[in-house]
């Protein structure tokens, strides 16, 4: 196994690292998430008391995208990776205090450092792909089934990280899970700082900091679409969905959370197959179409709820197909975005964009509770479709080449 390792070409070989280096972390950060809300509610926490503890991990996604790929244009992609992956083990290491310390601040800012790390390894991953296609591969359909895999992988080791949190929380306790996690990522960090290249990444001209805006219309367009397509997700999905499910299905903790589980890894899996659903047409048209159909599903799961018809098909049955055609969108910007990036320099356009997408997770997060508390599930949804309208009519402006 090795030796056919070692035989692949040197572009394969990295791509692999930094594959193995963003699972390691995808699966501790699903971990992470599941615990603090498991034991935080345990330990007599409120709902918004829990919801606060990911604010500022929400919150400074925006910023560390911003920021993360400028720094990766000057540092290389290597260093802002290795970064991110020794700020979670110190967030981590934040949690091992007594409990009595566990404060709402302190795991705050423990969240916030968990964020940033969050943000910085998925930056790096992203764009280090541009880099990566081995010489003759850089092809539309090579590119897209790389970034596909990468991404697919990522969001399905995440739900499996939601289950591996809670068997940890039960099995050793959340010291013990938060310390194990610790030391796999230690073991994690250790490989990628002797085997990752040391100039990934890295611009040849070293940009200014006034670059981290982009300048491309084309990609500034695209960021537009994504902050809006992740907004029509999370209004609905992050914190609306849980509690209708807990409070008008009667579900317990265990059933919403590994229902929600199940629908990452579903979303993980069919992002990865992407490619051989959309086929080769990936680019504005793919865009435009499949994000309009997406635009339909919240206002019929709307409806149906509205007219009492069968709510656990209509919402459930729902939730799956909105599942399975918001990964093919999603696949299909994260496609576009590293297709249309510049080459040296890569991180920045893929940090702003990322910003974007963390800039639509925020505002989707915040209006979720907003507009459930005042308008409940059906509010959520209709403003979802009306967000993915607005993603389709902001397509409409990309480039056709």
């Amino acid at each position: 196994m090795i030796a056919r390792v070692a035989a692949l070409p040197h572009e394969v070989r990295q791509y692999l690292l930094v594959t193995g280096n963003y699972w390691g972390f995808t699966l501790t950060d699903g971990a992470l998430r599941m615990l603090v809300v498991l034991y935080f509610h345990e330990l007599g926490y409120s709902a918004l008391e829990v919801a606060l503890l990911f604010l500022f991990y929400e919150f400074f996604g925006v910023v560390t995208n911003l920021v993360g790929g400028w720094l990766g244009a000057r540092l290389g992609l290597n260093r802002t990776m290795n970064l991110g992956l020794g700020l979670q083990i110190v967030a981590l290491a934040m949690l091992l205090v007594p409990t009595v310390w566990l404060t709402v601040p302190w795991v705050m800012a423990a969240q916030a450092l968990s964020g940033i790390a969050k943000d910085l390894n998925k930056m790096s991953a992203k764009s280090a792909i541009k880099g990566l296609v081995p010489a003759g591969e850089e092809g539309h359909t090579s590119l897209y089934r790389w970034v596909a895999l990468l991404t697919g992988s990522k969001n399905a080791l995440k739900g499996v990280g939601f289950f591996l949190g809670g068997l940890l929380l039960t099995l050793i306790g959340f010291q013990g899970a938060i310390l194990a996690m610790a030391l796999m990522l230690v073991g994690v960090l250790g490989l990628s700082l002797l085997r990752l290249d040391a100039d990934l990444g890295r611009a040849k001209a070293k940009p200014k900091f006034r670059d981290i805006l982009s300048k491309s219309r084309a990609i500034n367009i695209l960021s537009a679409a994504r902050m809006f397509l992740f907004g029509a997700r999370d209004v609905w999905f992050v914190v609306a969905l849980p509690v209708f499910l807990a409070t008008q299905f009667g579900w317990d903790h265990w059933r919403v959370g590994g229902f929600l589980a199940l629908w990452v890894i579903g979303y993980g899996a069919v992002q990865a197959v992407a490619p051989r659903i959309t086929g080769r047409t990936a680019g504005r048209g793919a865009a435009i179409a499949w994000a309009a159909a997406l635009a339909a599903l919240p206002a019929l799961i709307a409806l149906g709820l509205t007219l009492e018809w069968q709510p656990y098909v209509v919402l459930l049955g729902g939730l799956l197909l909105f599942g399975a055609v918001f990964a093919v969108n999603s696949s299909l910007h994260s496609f576009l975005i590293v297709r249309m990036a510049r080459s040296d320099g890569v991180s920045l356009d893929v940090g702003f964009y990322y910003m974007a997408n963390a800039m639509g997770r925020l505002v989707g997060t915040l209006l979720s509770g907003w507009l459930y508390m005042t308008g409940g599930l059906t509010a959520t949804l209709w403003v979802s479709s009306a967000m993915l309208v607005a993603t389709v009519a902001i397509s409409l402006a990309l480039p056709k080449a």
